[in-house]
C-alpha cells in the first residue's frame, strides 16, 4: 500500500468524525497527563486548550507566571499535527516541520492554540497556528508542515497512541 494520498476528499469531514477523533485523543494517556483538550469547532480549525495551567507548564522567561516554551511547542505540534484531520480524519498524518515565533509571554490560568490549514498538496498540508493567553491576546505563532498518508491508523480506528 502506498503512503501517498490520492488527493484530498471533495468534501470536508463530518463533524461527528472529527468529534470522535478528538475524543480518542482526549482519552489518551498522553493528553490526560499533559492536561490538554483537543477539539474541532465547526470542523474548520483545531483547538488545543490547557484549561488549567499547572506549575509544570510554567517557567517561561524564568518566571512562574509565564508558560514555558516546551509547553507551547507541544501544543503547537499537537494542533498542527492534528490539522490533517480537517482534510481526512481516517488518514495517518505526522508533523514534519514547525517554525515558532514567541512574541509575548503567555500568562494567566488558561492557554489556547488554534490551527488551520492554509494550503495543501497531494501529500502535504501547510498549517498555521496561534497561541492565546487567558485574556485572549495572541502571544505566539507557528507555521508547520504535515505529511498525509493513505495508511490507516494502526488499530483501525484511533489516531491516539495510548
Amino acid at each position: 500500500m502506498s503512503d501517498t494520498p490520492s488527493g484530498p476528499p471533495s468534501r470536508p469531514p463530518a463533524q461527528a468524525d472529527l468529534d470522535r477523533y478528538a475524543e480518542q485523543f482526549n482519552r489518551s494517556l498522553t493528553l490526560r497527563h499533559f492536561g490538554a483538550h483537543l477539539s474541532f469547532p465547526e470542523g474548520k480549525k483545531v483547538v488545543v486548550t490547557l484549561p488549567e495551567l499547572r506549575p509544570e507548564h510554567r517557567g517561561g522567561l524564568g518566571s512562574g507566571a509565564a508558560v514555558n516554551g516546551l509547553t507551547l511547542a507541544a501544543m503547537f505540534d499537537l494542533a498542527i499535527g492534528c490539522s490533517g484531520a480537517l482534510v481526512d480524519p481516517s488518514r495517518r498524518c505526522a508533523t514534519v516541520q514547525l517554525s515558532m515565533s514567541f512574541e509575548r509571554a503567555v500568562t494567566g490560568d488558561v492557554c489556547r492554540v488554534e490551527a488551520e490549514v492554509s494550503n495543501k498538496s497531494v501529500s502535504l498540508l501547510f498549517s498555521t497556528a496561534r497561541a492565546f493567553d487567558s485574556q485572549g491576546r495572541e502571544c505566539a505563532r507557528c507555521n508547520g508542515v504535515v505529511k498525509l498518508s493513505n495508511l490507516p491508523w494502526p488499530n483501525g480506528e484511533s489516531p491516539a497512541a495510548n
